[in-house]
Formats: C-alpha cells, sequence, structure tokens
C-alpha cells in the first residue's frame, strides 16, 4: 500500500493551528488539543491498519511556519508484520524560525521476518527546538519472539540551516549481528534514543538533571552526549517498553519546563 500524511500548521496571534492535512488510508489525524488556548497544536497520527504490511510505502510531511509549536502524537505501537519484500517509511519535518517540534512515537515491533527501513530528514531553523524520540523493541517478546526478524534499518538526519548537524544511523540485522557484545545492546532487549536541540543557557543543568533522573531507574543503562550544536543526544538500553516510554516522557517534560 503506499500512502502519504501531509501537515501544514500557521500561527493565529500566539496559537498554533492546523492550517491544511492530507491523509490517505489508512492513515488518519485527529486534532487531540485539550486548551485550545495554549500555544501547543497537539495531534495524533492514527491508521486503520493493524500495522505496518510487506510493501508498505510510506510518506509523511510536517511544515511548520514561524513560531508554531506542535507535538505530534501516535495511537499505538508500531507493528511491523512478516515480510518478504519489506516496507518504507520516509519522514520529512522543515520547521521555520522559531518553530517548535515534539515527535515521541510508540515503539516499533518487529516482528518474525519482517523487514522494514524507515528515513527520517529534520529541517531546522534559528531559535527553533527540537525532540525526537526513537524507541525499537526485540519483536514479540511475550510470544517468545525475540530478534526474529530479518532486519530493522532507522536513519535519522537533521539539518541546521541546511547544514548536516546530526545523523543517527540504527542497522539490526539479528541473522549477521550479536547484540549482547559491547557497542551493540550489550545483552537488553530495546533501545530508546532522543534528540533534543535547542539554545540552552545552562545546559549542563540539564544534564545533571537528566541524569540524576536516569540514574534512579532500574534495569536500564544510557548514555548522554551533548549535541554538535546546544542540545542533547541520549541513548538508553533497558528490557521493558513502558519503562523507555515513561523515560522520555520524563525527559521531555524536564527539558521543556518553564526555565
Amino acid at each position: 500500500m503506499i500512502a502519504a500524511l501531509q501537515i501544514y500548521t500557521a500561527l493565529r496571534g500566539e496559537i498554533t493551528y492546523l492550517k491544511k492535512s492530507y491523509f490517505s488510508p489508512p492513515f488518519k489525524l485527529a486534532d487531540i488539543t485539550e486548551n485550545r488556548n495554549q500555544k501547543v497544536l497537539h495531534l495524533m497520527q492514527m491508521s486503520s491498519s493493524p500495522g505496518i504490511l510487506d510493501n508498505d510505502q510510506f510518506e509523511i510531511e510536517i511544515n511548520l511556519e514561524e513560531n508554531c509549536h506542535l507535538q505530534l502524537h501516535t495511537q499505538s505501537y508500531q507493528r511491523l508484520f512478516s515480510m518478504t519484500t519489506g516496507a518504507v517509511q520516509t519522514m520529512r519535518v522543515d520547521l521555520a524560525q522559531g518553530a517548535s517540534f515534539i515527535y515521541l512515537p510508540h515503539p516499533a515491533v518487529p516482528q518474525a521476518n519482517s523487514v522494514f527501513t524507515t528515513r527520517n530528514k529534520i529541517y531546522l531553523s534559528k531559535g527553533g527546538r527540537l525532540i525526537w524520540g526513537d524507541i525499537i523493541t526485540c519483536g514479540r517478546k511475550l510470544n517468545g519472539e525475540v530478534f526474529e526478524f530479518s532486519k530493522y534499518h532507522a536513519v535519522t538526519e537533521v539539518f541546521m540551516l541546511d547544514r548536516l548537524i546530526i545523523k543517527e544511523n540504527i542497522c539490526l540485522i539479528p541473522g549477521l549481528m550479536n547484540f549482547n557484545t559491547i557497542g551493540q545492546l550489550e545483552g537488553f532487549t530495546h533501545q530508546a534514543s532522543l534528540i533534543f536541540l535547542e539554545d540552552v543557557k545552562d545546559l549542563n543543568k540539564l544534564i545533571r538533571e537528566a541524569t540524576l533522573f536516569l540514574e534512579m531507574q532500574t534495569d536500564i543503562i544510557f548514555g548522554i552526549t551533548p549535541a554538535p550544536t546546544s542540545g542533547l543526544l541520549i541513548r538508553i538500553l533497558g528490557n521493558k517498553s513502558e519503562q523507555l516510554i515513561h523515560c522520555l516522557k520524563t525527559l521531555t517534560t524536564l527539558f521543556t519546563k518553564e526555565k
């Protein structure tokens, strides 16, 4: 199936609104903003499909005008079903000056023999903020499927004023890789990553607060690295989806609190 989702936001006063949208099946889009007086627009990306199937090709485009604030939510876990050829998803996000985008999708669950490639390109301007999360699991762990998928490949590129500043390349091929080794998953079954970019006056304070929170969590290991521009790159290894979701949401709250 070939499908597309397009989102365009604009500003009315100080409040972000959905200027224009387009989606084709199985995509759906809902405005779930509870407080219409708040600056941030909350949209939910939904799907009438149970998951991503063989030969699916999904294309997502998001465009935020100056000073817009959007948080895009997802409805459920991204289930990747058994495949022969594979499926592909591309996502492009364009943020004008002063725009803010938060995206913490549900974890990807690659089932046995699934083949999936996702490519993300994010273009930032001055004065903007990006919070981009990603969680990949070993598969249907409770059903006994642990790293039985064929391939999972996620490439995320972030550009600042059209200059590449971050490229994250996650390629998991269970048949060729030993996930227990150092530099891989080191015995864990789930991996979360978070990209946070914003001009912050006291980045060291944020690092200390994020470290303190993550050190209080059990059964995870993590790393925090300053981004090439002002911001942080965080990687967390664990064994439970819900725990990693909680970590990313809490870190997002920490990074977006009034300074």
